[in-house]
């Protein structure tokens, strides 16, 4: 996997643990559809964790070139600062735009993330979609509630969204299994990628279904590159 390590002004990086890059650029390799997937991380895991790197080389390898960010919470982490939670989601909004805005890219461009950083994508993706400045969204493992809480939605926005938005999820993610999303009453334009047995990290138990969580974030990447070419015919016939 080449993974390029770049500021917000486009200039190169060396690698440096104590100073987060603002962006980790994953090319597309293969069959190049001309899109950037920008990807936000989880609530307790950075932007270079072992799901994100594996998941931005998977998608990469699907034609669409990946860029990943840190959330500043995240950020001061690695600086030796107090591990603190999260702000509240509606505090991390702005910080996504202004990832958008400062991200050095060419093509068309989607907005999505893991878990939280999918959530907070899914939150900003109607405006954004309407004006043009992205073509769709994607979230990996969407924390539809919290763990044990399951009366605490995190569905409003997605109950009348109208901006293309893919959602791949673990059939057993204890943040909204299958068996109770479908009860949800999510907008038409809201597509659902399940994977079978898949935890919040869209692992399976090997032993049940014989496959990997590798198996499942590869599955995940082809999903995401057909409904992105499902995009763009849909964008064509207009």
């Amino acid at each position: 996997m080449e993974t390029v390590i770049l500021t917000r002004n486009g200039s190169a990086l060396m690698p440096d643990p104590t100073t987060p890059p603002d962006f980790l650029m994953t090319p597309a390799r293969g069959n190049a559809m001309g899109l950037t997937l920008l990807l936000g991380h989880g609530s307790g895991a950075a932007m270079d964790s072992g799901f994100m790197d594996a998941m931005a080389n998977c998608i990469a390898g699907q034609g669409i070139s990946v860029a990943r960010f840190e959330f500043a919470y995240m950020a001061a982490r690695r600086s030796g600062g107090p591990k603190r939670p999260p702000p509240r989601i509606d505090g991390l909004l702005d910080e996504y735009r202004a990832a958008i805005r400062a991200l050095p890219t060419q093509g068309g461009l989607l907005i999505g993330g893991k878990s939280m950083g999918g959530r907070v994508a899914s939150m900003i993706l109607q405006d954004l979609y309407a004006d043009g400045t992205v073509l769709g969204g994607v979230c990996l493992g969407y924390p539809f509630h919290p763990s044990g809480e399951p009366d605490k939605l995190r569905t409003d926005h997605l109950k009348d969204l109208s901006a293309p938005l893919l959602i791949c999820q673990g059939s057993r993610d204890p943040l909204g299994t299958r068996d109770e999303v479908t009860g949800y009453g999510l907008a038409p334009k809201v597509a659902l990628e399940w994977l079978e047995d898949g935890d919040h990290d869209l692992a399976p138990r090997e032993r049940v279904t014989g496959l990997s969580q590798a198996d499942h974030l590869a599955a995940a990447a082809a999903a995401i590159r057909a409904w992105a070419e499902g995009l763009a015919e849909t964008r064509k016939a207009l």
